[in-house]
Parts: structure tokens; C-alpha cells; sequence
């Protein structure tokens, strides 16, 4: 199947969600390549950005429950780097 890289914004405003988010970024560890998160204590919100590799269906179910869920909203940019498979 083949692979794209892309990177997931986060922008988390409730962290009552908090939970919810590391589990989803839990069951997709092994497509992750790193997260880097700043928390923004003057303004209450915590931004996150996860890069990853990963089929395009896996990348985009991972931002919808992410985006899903209370108080936080996701965003993806995709990059035009596509693996193959291997024949």
C-alpha cells in the first residue's frame, strides 16, 4: 500500500480531552515520525504537530477522531512524497 507523509496541526482548547487525544495518537504510534508539543500558557491551549507516514485513508481516520473530539480541531498538510510499495 502506498505512503504519504504529512503532518497533523492540533490545536487543543479543552484539556479535559487531553486523554482522549494521547489514545488516539496511541493507536496510531506505529505511523508516527515524531510530535512536538508547545502549551501556550498565556492563552490556555496547547499546539501540537505529529508527523507522519502512512497510508492517505490511515492519515485522514486519524485526523477525523482527532478532530472529533471536544475542544480540539485538526488540520493536515499533505506532502507530495509517495512510497510505493515494494514488488
Amino acid at each position: 500500500m502506498e505512503t504519504r507523509v504529512a503532518v497533523v496541526g492540533i490545536i487543543v482548547e479543552n484539556m479535559d480531552a487531553v486523554e482522549q487525544l494521547n489514545a488516539v495518537l496511541h493507536e496510531y504510534g506505529a505511523y508516527i515520525i515524531g510530535r512536538m508539543g508547545i502549551p501556550y500558557r498565556a492563552k490556555k491551549i496547547n499546539v501540537i504537530s505529529i508527523a507522519v507516514d502512512a497510508p492517505q485513508d490511515v492519515i485522514s481516520a486519524m485526523s477525523g477522531k482527532i478532530g472529533r473530539l471536544p475542544g480540539v480541531s485538526a488540520k493536515t498538510a499533505y506532502s507530495n512524497v509517495v512510497t510505493k510499495p515494494e514488488e
